[in-house]
């Protein structure tokens, strides 16, 4: 898999809320109402990281879940990414 021109991943961001494209990786924040709930998220998204294949770069500090994701093999941001961005924003932000 390739990774995107900078204008792909502008076009690819326009469809997702909240991540940023920092040169690097798409990232995003989320802050939830305790650490339970960021745990909970962070348990249902692993899931699905194991089924497409794909480990992001994440930290948690209580009730926030800072998420980067980029394609390591392909040395930078692919489809791959945004793929997962969206199954994350499913998870996270259902219905909105």
């Amino acid at each position: 898999m390739d990774a995107l021109n900078e204008k792909q991943i502008a076009e690819g961001l326009a469809n997702l809320e909240g991540w940023e494209y920092n040169g690097e990786a798409l990232t995003t924040t989320f802050e939830f109402q305790d650490f339970k709930e960021a745990f909970t998220a962070m348990s249902r998204i692993a899931f699905e990281c194991e089924a497409q294949g794909h480990h992001p770069d994440w930290t948690n500090v209580y009730n926030q879940l800072e998420i980067r994701l980029s394609t390591h093999d392909a040395g930078g941001v692919t489809e791959k990414d945004f793929r997962m961005a969206r199954t994350i924003e499913a998870l996270i932000l259902p219905g909105e």
